[in-house]
């Protein structure tokens, strides 16, 4: 749910000195290879040679309903038209070449598509188009096959943040200035933003009381927790709470498609609402609806392009604390390749989605419960989803807008180990190569705040490309240790 569709097309092009079947043939080929492993690509029946072909293309993908765009060169290529391809088609467009194909045929056969290359992009710059360009664009039909592939979720991520809406409840709790958000870069990325206060939300979930379908999504919470329904008591508001929030969803998200959610969830949510909503919040990230907490709209941001690329939960964490050095001594070292700096723990008070633990249950916020409800049985601060995060490869990144409203963001691959935390909320042992470099001279050097987002898997280059193509030119990742950073004391 609330992630875009794609519906990708491929127009070949082909200069008018070259024969124009040897650009259409190999689109066929690329077509074959592409349907072959990845799915179905729409293939255009016009290859463009000038302007009014390049018309009579767009036409026609647009009446296929495609939404990305493949640029086939299938030899040299015309530069006007096909630049003219990406300028019209309304979405992302890929440019890609043919490589030669056989030593005996470089005659009629050669179709001097890495030259075109080039001109392509000379000429998308003079024009000043995006368009994505694959990191080496020249291959067989079956690498073009793949680098279309990689095209498709930077595609839905670049469609998402055109069609999104990032809705905000209440100003961020005191003392969360690293959590600021200058919203100018949102609108530039093609983002809308809605903020609202508290009381909004407040008065929107009051209206729900008693709302017929409450019964229905408490039976939903109950399957889904099973013997981790330790407070079930609390259900009922919590089912309220996520009505209300669905039900703004579909009232409030307007001209645009997709929506996320930057909520205020402390301190005075609890002892007004009744209750601490991160169980929600892991429920609608898990339906593709991420909720990001302490109202961080670029974490919200970084949340959404996540599972747009991932298709997939995803989740947002504080790079919260180190590992103790015993349970680094007993379970990682010489186990685990990283050193001990290499290695945190990521944690939020209960906002991941249950199939990203390894065993969950319904708790009550430790940290809330300290000043709220101090040596007493818990109540208004029940709601968190506790458990260990699932080991396996993630990646940490975030794109954020600085106080004087610069993009920039950072990538790290890495992996959650199975090593029990013996703590509390969402939390896993995390293990990123370099972390304790990448700590000092990138999250801390170029002042990010302390929530990260999370994806279950490797996706770094396609969150890099994504990054990329929407102008940042800022992206830092965990160097290794042969790559200084520009900050990085040599003789450290």
């Amino acid at each position: 749910m609330n992630i875009p569709k794609i519906k990708l097309g491929i127009v070949a092009v082909s200069r008018d000195c070259f024969p124009m079947e040897l650009s259409s043939s190999r689109r066929k080929a690329v077509v074959a290879a592409f349907e072959k492993k990845h799915g179905n690509i729409f293939e255009c029946s016009v290859t463009v040679e000038n302007e009014l072909h390049m018309k009579k293309a767009l036409e026609e993908v647009k009446e296929a309903g495609c939404n990305a765009l493949v640029v086939y060169l299938g030899n040299f290529g015309p530069e006007t038209a096909e630049t003219l391809l990406a300028k019209y088609f309304d979405g992302p467009t890929m440019f890609v070449a043919a490589a030669e194909e056989s030593a005996d045929d470089l005659l009629d056969g050669r179709g001097d598509a890495y030259c075109g290359m080039l001109n392509a992009s000379y000429n998308l710059k003079l024009r000043n188009i995006k368009a994505y360009i694959p990191e080496y664009p020249v291959g067989t039909p079956e690498e073009v096959a793949d680098m279309i592939g990689e095209f498709e979720p930077l595609a839905r991520a670049i469609i998402g943040l055109n069609n999104l809406k990032i809705i905000s409840f209440g100003p961020r709790p005191q003392d969360f200035l690293a959590c600021n958000a200058p919203i100018s870069q949102l609108y530039k990325l093609g983002v809308e933003i809605e903020e609202n206060s508290e009381l909004d939300l407040f008065a929107a979930f009051n209206a729900h009381a008693n709302d017929p379908r409450i019964p229905v999504v408490i039976k939903s919470m109950e399957q889904e927790l099973g013997e981790g329904n330790n407070m079930p008591g609390i259900l009922p508001k919590l089912a309220q709470y996520e009505i209300t929030l669905l039900d703004w969803v579909e009232q409030h998200k307007g001209s645009r498609e997709f929506v996320a959610f930057a909520n205020k969830c402390w301190p005075s949510f609890q002892t007004q609402f009744g209750f601490v909503p991160c169980y929600v919040n892991s429920r609608l990230t898990a339906m593709g609806f991420p909720v990001s907490c302490e109202v961080d709209i670029y974490g919200a941001l970084s949340e959404y392009i996540g599972t747009c690329i991932s298709e997939d939960a995803v989740t947002l964490l504080d790079i919260n604390n180190t590992v103790p050095a015993d349970m680094y001594q007993s379970e990682i070292k010489g186990i685990y390749q990283y050193d001990h700096k290499d290695t945190f723990m990521g944690f939020h008070c209960g906002n991941t989605a249950i199939s990203k633990l390894s065993k969950s249950s319904m708790k009550n916020q430790k940290i809330m419960a300290r000043s709220l409800e101090p040596n007493q049985e818990p109540n208004i601060t029940r709601g968190t989803l506790e458990g260990d995060i699932i080991p396996g490869q993630i990646t940490f990144f975030r794109l954020q807008s600085t106080a004087d409203a610069q993009l920039r963001a950072y990538v790290a691959e890495g992996e959650v180990l199975p090593v029990a935390t013996r703590s509390f909320g969402s939390i896993g042992v995390f293990a990123i190569a370099d972390m304790g470099r990448f700590y000092r001279h990138v999250l801390i050097e170029k002042n990010y705040p302390h929530h990260g987002a999370v994806a279950f898997g490797h996706y770094g280059k396609t969150l890099y490309d994504v990054f990329n193509y929407l102008g940042v030119t800022d992206i830092a990742f965990n160097q290794p240790k042969s790559m200084l950073y520009k900050t990085e004391n040599p003789f450290a």
